[in-house]
């Protein structure tokens, strides 16, 4: 394992459904969860959102994944996506909670962008993480190539 510190920022709003996008008003990952469960992944167990993390100065590369779902049609406002899933571990104030890397492949991805140090993390609920807090992932040293992002 491999440990990296980052920040958490605020996201888009639009897993959880708290952005208030109309074409998803209770979220996306309530639309995809069942697309994800009958495939072999049940993420009944997370919070229905994703917490954002900043890794900055890193960028990263995929090496290897835990799951990969390909042109799942969840929605019928874009194009099917494919998604790529990783275990992760997040440390906040001396916790460590479980859970995995959400990451819609950019390739496939046509809606709501993110910068390229970005990890948008399912998590159980945790009390008392808020935005600004800084957290420390640790992650299988072989899913990811990290690199400085020159300025």
């Amino acid at each position: 394992m491999i440990s990296i510190t980052g920040k958490v920022i605020s996201g888009h709003g639009v897993a959880s459904g708290k952005g208030k996008d109309i074409r998803y008003p209770k979220g996306t990952l309530r639309l995809q969860m069942p697309f994800f469960k009958e495939r072999g992944l049940d993420l009944s167990a997370f919070f229905v959102g994703t917490i954002n993390i900043d890794i900055s100065p890193y960028q990263f590369s995929i090496k290897n994944y835990k799951y990969y779902f390909k042109e799942i049609n969840w929605s019928k406002y874009i194009p099917p996506e494919n998604f790529y899933f990783f275990e992760i571990q997040l440390i906040f104030k001396e916790s460590v909670f479980n859970g995995l890397i959400y990451m819609p492949d950019p390739k496939t991805k046509t809606d709501h962008h993110q910068i390229s140090n970005l990890f948008e993390l399912l998590m159980p609920k945790i009390e008392g993480i808020n935005q600004g807090e800084n957290i420390i992932l640790k992650l299988k040293e072989d899913d990811f190539n990290f690199m400085i992002k020159s300025p």
